[in-house]
């Protein structure tokens, strides 16, 4: 049996929760590229809209914007 194609999913993300915008059944980390299933996504950053796989990941991001590595 063949598993259906999972789908990267659209999100608006909120402070303590997020709406789906578009079904699917991850999102990206914006600082690793790892899918995140919805299920497990426990960090976000409400005002850059983006989704992270863990604190770390987040810091790193937040690190770079500082240091002007990407906008």
């Amino acid at each position: 049996m063949k598993l259906p194609a999972s789908k990267e999913a659209k999100l608006r993300y909120m402070a303590t929760c997020f709406t789906t915008l578009e079904k699917g059944d991850f999102v990206l980390c914006k600082t690793t590229g790892e899918k995140i299933p919805l299920d497990e996504l426990k960090y976000w950053n409400v005002d850059r809209q983006e989704a992270y796989v863990d604190a770390e990941a987040s810091l790193r991001r937040q690190r770079s914007l500082e240091e002007g590595e990407e906008s």
